[in-house]
């Protein structure tokens, strides 16, 4: 399959300019979550249980919100991330909170150079796949990290999500991975008037090539769920149907938004 040489840098690119917007976004909230408000969602709480005293890996964990919560929590936390931006400001949120995360800067496939060892858990949630061409590689490096007796907990958004254009008035894109989606983007889900104007490349994953490979990697995926919302309010034209439940504005409970799963050996 076709994909740029440069999308690494392309995209890495692009989340450093993000990260900075981000910080500083109301979408963030920030100053509550310094004050101890935490950033993990109930569908991720539920398939990661008590992790006081776990070891965990956290991929693409973007600036380390969900990483020091679950650090917050009891866990021993690594986050990875490709941004170099991203990874610094989580080190100095980690400080200033006195936490004992550690942060990793590495793309996802290169990370096996970068760090030894197995967890507990590995953990992985909202808009990470869709960055990552390969998940062959993505879920052989999932099922390294893990203890013989470890697990794997998966939130992301529904493919079907990303096959609308962005006002959600039609079909756009394909729901496989049939090629790179190279697109200009303006602004950032964080911040919608952020000055950013960046290209990006990413890629859609269907269900049946994350699940699949997973089983190729020797998990077993032990619970499995689709949602028909979000629990982040990242999306064009959305209504808040209850509090912290967003859905399509004209799709409402007609389409899936979030998927989640739970995988061991």
């Amino acid at each position: 399959m076709e994909q740029p040489n440069n999308y690494i840098e392309v995209n890495k690119a692009l989340w450093d300019e993000k990260t900075k917007h981000h910080v500083s976004s109301a979408f963030y909230k920030m100053d509550d979550f310094m004050n101890g408000a935490a950033s993990l969602n109930d569908i991720e709480l539920s398939l990661l249980g008590d992790v006081k005293g776990k070891t965990i890996l956290h991929l693409q964990c973007h600036f380390g919100q969900d990483t020091l919560s679950l650090a917050r929590m009891g866990a021993k936390v690594t986050g990875v991330d490709f941004s170099g931006e991203a990874i610094k400001k989580a080190r100095e949120f980690n400080e200033q909170l006195g936490l004992d995360a550690q942060f990793v800067c590495s793309d996802i496939y290169e990370l096996p150079r970068e760090l030894e060892g197995q967890f507990d858990i590995v953990f992985t949630s909202y808009g990470v796949l869709g960055w990552l061409p390969d998940m062959k590689r993505w879920a052989q490096i999932v099922a390294q990290y893990m203890k013989p007796r470890g697990f794997f907990v998966l939130a992301e958004f529904h493919p079907v999500v990303w096959m609308f254009n962005n006002d959600f008035t039609a079909i756009e894109y394909p729901y496989f991975n049939k090629d790179a989606i190279i697109e200009t983007v303006t602004g950032t889900y964080a911040d919608r008037d952020a000055e950013i104007k960046m290209l990006e490349v990413g890629w859609n994953h269907g269900l049946s090539e994350v699940m699949q490979n997973l089983i190729n990697a020797g998990l077993n995926i032990v619970s499995f769920q689709e949602l028909d919302y979000s629990p982040c309010n990242c999306f064009r034209n959305t209504i808040e149907m209850t509090p912290g439940r967003f859905q399509i504005k004209g799709l409402e409970g007609k389409i899936p938004m979030v998927y989640a799963l739970r995988a061991g050996r």
